[in-house]
């Protein structure tokens, strides 16, 4: 694309003033108006054809795979020139809703025909930021016309829920259990996977004899254990419209998934496998069940890609689905909201199911704002309605808690800001008392 600058406007409206006075002086010379429109129309197709060509620019772009929300990353622009460059040019870039980048305009020196700007990317919100345009122009010689360049690279990036903080948190509180033997405990000595004989010394469970071995090689030899590997722990995250409410600020999907990442992190690493599982009225979206701490770049891009829905939740299609994609036994742990016992028949009905075969960790969402209007002292006559109503709802939740219980599922409740610690607190629990 090819247009005028400011200067050509400029330049074109100053010489009707003096043409308009000219020909009321002397109305012969009217033509005077005509050649001076023509004069800057030459100059302006003149700087149009001697400046750099359009058809030798090329732009390229660098961004990174995946930024965190609330964080920042670095993009740079590079644009290069097969023959003449300009001395300079103006850099923009186009983003998606969820994607935003500054500054707005950039500009760039050419050196050896090649120019280099940085940018900053900033996420709005969760999900998969696409970068959309970019453009490029420049003057030509005369300073009359600008020439520019547009392309849609389609760049995609993953805007991943930021876990760092909730990471170091959890890794702390890991190395603490460390300190009281667990870490001891996950490679050898307890657990059911036979490791290797070693002979009986003062302090061994006499139960673990090898009575067979121990007659062969004419000494007392014992087994020895090591807790079992390689568990497959899926993450089932309804993404429909009650975990799409925010609470405390957030909405209860990104909480769900800061927490199942962040469990996603310390499974991996004890050599376990993770996968992520999406749905609400029908699946969304399953990453499989991968192994590997390689793995977690893998889960934070999946998780990126569950989106808010303002759908209602099918726990029938989403668990049914879930169910028959499993291939062996897994720790399933669900995060869902409810609002009451009658919304929650279905989802009770098919953790039942579920848990013929599997093992199931309910996450529950501790609504402290729920709870404060409850507790809060009643002022006003509507304070006394909104507190029996928030009372009413948390007496029903209480119901749907007890009643996962009586079926067997293991629950974690814990305030918004702890749930990742409290999570993995619970399935280090399941895992040295080797219910997984």
């Amino acid at each position: 694309m090819i247009y005028p600058t400011r200067r050509a406007i400029v330049l074109m409206a100053a010489g009707a003033p003096v043409a308009l006075l000219i020909g009321l002086i002397s109305p012969g010379y009217w033509v005077v108006a005509g050649g001076w429109v023509a004069l800057v129309l030459g100059l302006i197709l003149l700087d149009a054809f001697i400046g750099p060509s359009r058809a030798g620019a090329e732009l390229s772009l660098e961004t990174p795979r995946a930024i965190g929300v609330a964080g920042q990353a670095p993009m740079t622009l590079r644009a290069a020139f097969e023959r003449a460059a300009p001395p300079a040019a103006e850099f923009a870039v186009e983003t998606n809703e969820r994607l935003a980048a500054s500054p707005e305009r950039l500009t760039a020196r050419f050196v050896d025909r090649e120019a280099e700007v940085p940018a900053v990317l900033t996420p709005v919100r969760r999900g998969e930021g696409e970068i959309q345009t970019l453009w490029m122009r420049w003057r030509g010689p005369l300073g009359l016309v600008w020439k520019q360049v547009r392309e849609a690279p389609g760049r995609r990036v993953a805007i991943i829920p930021n876990i760092q903080a909730v990471k170091d948190e959890a890794i702390r509180l890991f190395s603490r259990e460390a300190l009281f033997g667990l870490k001891t405990q996950l490679e050898t000595g307890d657990g059911s996977e036979f490791h290797a004989l070693r002979e009986l010394v003062g302090g061994m469970d006499p139960r673990t004899i090898d009575w067979k071995q121990s007659a062969r090689h004419t000494k007392l030899l014992a087994k020895e254990f090591r807790t079992e590997r390689n568990h497959p722990v899926v993450f089932a995250i309804d993404c429909g419209r009650l975990m799409c409410d925010p609470l405390l600020g957030v909405p209860r999907i990104d909480r769900a998934l800061n927490a199942a990442l962040l469990l996603a992190y310390v499974s991996l690493k004890l050599g376990d496998r993770a996968g992520i599982y999406g749905f609400d009225a029908k699946p969304r979206i399953f990453s499989g069940v991968l192994s590997g701490a390689g793995a977690f770049p893998m889960l934070q891009r999946v998780a990126a890609g569950l989106d808010y829905s303002s759908e209602e939740t099918n726990f029938t299609l989403g668990l049914t689905q879930l169910a028959s994609a499993l291939e062996r036994r897994s720790l399933v742990v669900i995060f869902t909201d409810f609002a009451d016992t009658t919304s929650a028949e279905l989802m009770l009905e098919n953790v039942a199911r579920l848990m013929r075969k599997h093992l199931v960790l309910f996450v529950v969402l501790r609504d402290e704002e729920l709870e404060g209007i409850a507790r809060r002292e009643p002022k006003e006559p509507d304070d006394i309605s909104r507190a029996v109503t928030a009372a009413a709802l948390l007496r029903e939740r209480d119901l749907v808690t007890s009643r996962l219980r009586r079926l067997g599922a293991h629950i974690v409740d814990a305030p918004a800001d702890r749930l990742g610690p409290a999570l993995i607190s619970a399935y280090l629990d399941l895992k040295k008392r080797e219910l997984m």
